[in-house]
């Protein structure tokens, strides 16, 4: 079965409407745009924030990353009840409703991280110039996981994902690699729903005699998903065994497999009919054409992590191959051991490569090339493409009426950023998680002017650090500030 796309991200087919924008950024390029705000933003009370059910963010530039839609200038985006509500120029409103200042803000939907081994929180940068094999295996994988308690476990999900929300990914599959017991399963459970984000918790191996993997879903699915309508979704992490992909068939689930390297894993899958629509392969370098094939035929997602994969050794990130074969491409930060979780970074990151290898191409004589990725694709790859690939397209990815709000709010008249001249060039290539001004999850307030709010920031610091510091100890790993 072909990847689905009803909505396939591109220029607005309406002449006049792409002309109107044009003119309207050009408009603005020669100083006749309003001047920035004085005030960051209106003062909005975050408490009334917090508590209203209907607000409204006015005059903002809308990227909403649903063609349908379109994207704005000036427009007002009405939320009500979690949900997006409306989104049209000059929105007229009930009085009660809360008026958010959008002047010289960007609204784009929530990030979506793809992979992230979020227990490792408590691991990050302990390995600044790692690569996968030796160093990563060895000491992480084999030595410093096994010991990990049910409450390391705890401390290391919620601090990744207490960090996801301030860079503003508002939803991630996470693989868990910690589900040693039942206990530890509960307490990485408890992380994600404490932290506020959407998360797809995606059940993994664990180590020792105590862990339930995969047989612990029965349980777990009525215990802790038994409703559509939350923010934790599940899935089965598997490896290339036939038998772990017959699990997930069994549960009813997404299938998440790392593949890299060797296709012949892929291809014998696929002959054994255990494939599915919706699963998700991660990294997927180093992959043929058969492979790809499947992958596009079976209606299969990818995840990539760019930043990691060249870093720690994985491969030329998969992007090109990806598109080549028809698939839609996700990012995913993989862990933070050696690099860091921001979608910015990996969205320049994959803009970048992507352009080069062509460029290159192009220069070394080559008269037919892929073409270039464009800002407007990237922002795709970090929203829609995640939400699809995490199987909540109906839910989030896009500013689209009916969707659930998951949004973010970005000051577009810092000093870094101003004049702003292209706002899919803003939101992708210039800026970074310190312009972010609010994240929105389901409609409630995370983020706003800057801070994480309902954070206990010292209790936090304190109880991770000792869960590292326990972690560490055990597995007898001596860290160094300045090594």
């Amino acid at each position: 079965m072909a990847n689905k796309d009803d909505r396939a991200f591109h220029e607005p087919r309406d002449p006049d409407r792409r002309n109107l924008l044009l003119a309207s950024l050009l408009a603005g390029a020669a100083g006749l745009s309003v001047a920035p705000a004085q005030a960051a933003v209106a003062p909005t009370d975050v408490k009334k924030l917090q508590k209203s059910k209907r607000y409204i963010v006015k005059n903002a530039i809308i990227l909403t990353v649903d063609s349908a839609v379109g994207d704005f200038e000036k427009a007002d985006m009405l939320v009500e009840n979690g949900k997006i509500k409306a989104i049209a120029p000059s929105l007229s409103v009930s009085p009660e409703t809360l008026v958010i200042d959008g002047t010289n803000r960007i609204l784009i939907p929530g990030f979506v991280d793809t992979h992230s081994h979020s227990y490792q929180g408590l691991l990050r940068g302990l390995l600044p110039n790692g690569v996968v094999l030796p160093d990563y295996d060895r000491d992480i994988q084999k030595n410093i996981t096994p010991h990990y308690t049910a409450n390391d476990a705890y401390q290391g999900v919620l601090i990744t994902a207490l960090g996801f929300l301030d860079l503003g990914t508002t939803s991630m599959i996470d693989i868990s690699q910690v589900s040693h017991s039942r206990a530890h399963v509960e307490a990485n459970i408890q992380a994600l729903k404490d932290s506020g984000m959407r998360s797809v918790f995606a059940m993994s191996r664990g180590i020792g005699a105590d862990s339930q993997y995969p047989d612990g879903m029965n349980s777990l699915l009525p215990a802790y998903f038994s409703s559509q309508d939350q923010l934790l979704t599940p899935a089965l992490a598997v490896s290339v065994e036939k038998d772990t992909f017959l699990s997930a068939r069994q549960y009813g689930l997404k299938a998440v497999l790392h593949i890299r390297v060797n296709s012949a894993p892929l291809i014998a899958l696929s002959q054994a009919g255990v494939l599915r629509d919706g699963d998700l392969f991660v990294h997927c370098a180093h992959l043929n054409k058969d492979a790809w094939k499947i992958i596009h035929d079976t209606g299969g997602r990818t995840s990539h992590s760019p930043v990691v994969e060249m870093a720690m050794g994985h491969g030329y990130p998969a992007i090109q191959d990806a598109l080549d074969a028809g698939a839609r491409p996700s990012l995913s930060c993989d862990h933070a051991a050696t690099v860091g979780m921001d979608m910015f970074g990996m969205m320049r990151a994959v803009f970048d490569i992507q352009r080069l290898a062509i460029q290159q191409r192009q220069r070394n004589g080559e008269k037919e090339t892929q073409k270039l990725l464009t800002c407007r694709e990237v922002l795709q790859f970090a929203t829609l493409n995640g939400a699809r690939a995490a199987g909540l397209d109906h839910k989030i990815g896009s500013l689209t009426p009916g969707k659930d709000a998951d949004f973010l709010m970005l000051r577009a008249d810092d000093l870094s950023i101003w004049p702003l001249n292209n706002a899919y060039s803003a939101a992708v290539n210039l800026m970074s998680a310190g312009h972010i001004e609010g994240v929105f999850v389901a409609g409630k307030v995370k983020k706003w002017q800057g801070r994480l709010i309902d954070v206990d920031k010292a209790k936090v610091l304190r109880e991770v650090a000792q869960s590292r510091d326990n972690v560490l100890q055990k597995a007898k790993f001596a860290i160094g500030l300045t090594a």
